[in-house]
């Protein structure tokens, strides 16, 4: 799939979930904020209960641009934890790696924060780490491999070529920006985690299955 190709989709998932998934998205959808196709503009009959949380569950996993299959596992882990499972779950989803990557301001989308640390640029505590969805505990940092650094995706992360596309860092998170390094701090409350999502009806849509 080409890079064009990528992000017409990207688009077209965005607004067909009303969540901008990527900057470009987030352009397209102030000049065009109704759903893709010749019937987006027109009123739809109201989406079913069912429908509904299907959305809010898809909005979550593509805003973490995760499996089905791994955000179901996250769900039972969040489950079994004391607390609001709704809350559990987003808690923990922001420990992967690929989100805190792009939460710091390393990379541009969820996207670009995963093919980091795939291509193993992205180390947590001196380990270089190639899973996106490895659990950055409290404590530990998240940094830039010394050779990977030089390099131009780097460099304009370093100098904060991403800071006006993405939210502002949250408390959970301790980011010197201009050396590559962020460490997790503590546990992130669901409150600071920049998502759109009611957890609530991702946790009824699970319960119901």
């Amino acid at each position: 799939m080409s890079k064009t190709t990528r992000t017409r989709s990207k688009t077209r998932l965005s607004r067909s979930l009303g969540i901008a998934l990527t900057p470009k998205a987030a352009k397209y959808l102030e000049k065009r904020p109704f759903g893709p196709g010749q019937h987006g503009r027109n009123k739809k009959k109201a989406d079913s209960d069912f429908a509904v949380r299907l959305r809010e569950k898809q909005r979550l996993r593509a805003q973490y641009g995760m499996r089905e299959a791994q955000l179901r596992k996250t769900f039972e882990e969040a489950k079994r934890q004391e607390g609001l499972t709704g809350e559990n779950l987003v808690e923990l989803l922001e420990m992967r790696l690929d989100a805190l990557v792009l939460r710091a301001g390393f990379a541009r989308t969820i996207a670009q924060a995963r093919q980091m640390v795939v291509h193993r640029h992205i180390l947590v505590n001196g380990e270089r780490i190639d899973r996106p969805s490895f659990r950055v505990k409290p404590g530990q940092m998240i940094h830039v491999h010394a050779k990977s650094e030089l390099t131009e995706p780097f460099q304009v992360a370093a100098m904060g070529g991403h800071v006006d596309v993405l939210p502002p860092v949250p408390g959970y998170l301790d980011v010197q920006l201009d050396k590559l390094h962020a460490t997790l701090v503590r546990r992130p409350k669901r409150a600071e985690v920049p998502v759109t999502c009611e957890v609530q009806l991702v946790v009824e849509y699970y319960a119901a299955r």
